[in-house]
């Protein structure tokens, strides 16, 4: 329980000296994402963060400028639906993705308190629109930069198993349930299951 209250002045602590410490990684990015086309270098989209306040998600933009206006139409209804060979993607930011790189700006989001170092998926707001109510459990916590999805497969899992994973760690955060997630990330990121 002491952990709980611990847990957002310890992960902003920690985000600001990796901000610091990835400083020339986050500026190689940026200048990746800047060579491959131009246009904005971050991407912002509003996300539902703890007890259903909006927030702006930072990312390294990974597509071409107007991916927004381009409407794919074999894109499936599922929320969490992604291409692996989605055609918006730009070179850089298939790098990006591929190492997970184009999450590094929410570093800023956890310095700013709108989420975690672990904790569920961001989510969007047409997928809270979808929730039964006992899946509202996920917005009593701050969404994570990592999590229990995101070692366990990312987008090669299915939504329902997504959600699953998320309540779960809901249900049973600690200190050593967030540990063996920061653990895992690494390899998770390594070998890039489900990340495209």
């Amino acid at each position: 329980m002491i952990y709980r209250g611990l847990k957002s002045p310890l992960e902003r602590c920690l985000a600001a000296v990796l901000i610091l410490v990835l400083g020339p990684v986050l500026l190689l990015c940026a200048l990746a994402v800047l060579f491959d086309g131009g246009g904005p270098v971050l991407y912002r989209q509003t996300r539902v963060g703890r007890h259903g306040v909006p927030f702006r998600i930072l990312k390294f933009r990974t597509m071409c400028v107007d991916a927004d206006r381009r409407v794919m139409p074999h894109v499936g209804s599922s929320v969490l639906f992604k291409l692996r060979q989605d055609p918006r993607v730009t070179r850089a930011g298939r790098l990006l993705r591929r190492w997970s790189l184009d999450e590094l700006p929410q570093l800023v989001n956890v310095l700013l308190g709108h989420m975690s170092l672990v904790g569920p998926r961001p989510a969007l707001s047409t997928e809270v629109a979808q929730y039964p109510p006992a899946m509202y459990r996920r917005l009593d916590v701050r969404p994570g930069m990592t999590g229990l999805w995101q070692v366990s497969g990312r987008s090669d899992l299915p939504w329902d198993e997504a959600v699953r994973l998320d309540l779960l760690y809901v249900e049973q955060r600690s200190f050593a349930l967030d540990a063996r997630i920061l653990l895992r990330t690494p390899a998770a990121v390594l070998t890039g299951d489900g990340a495209y």
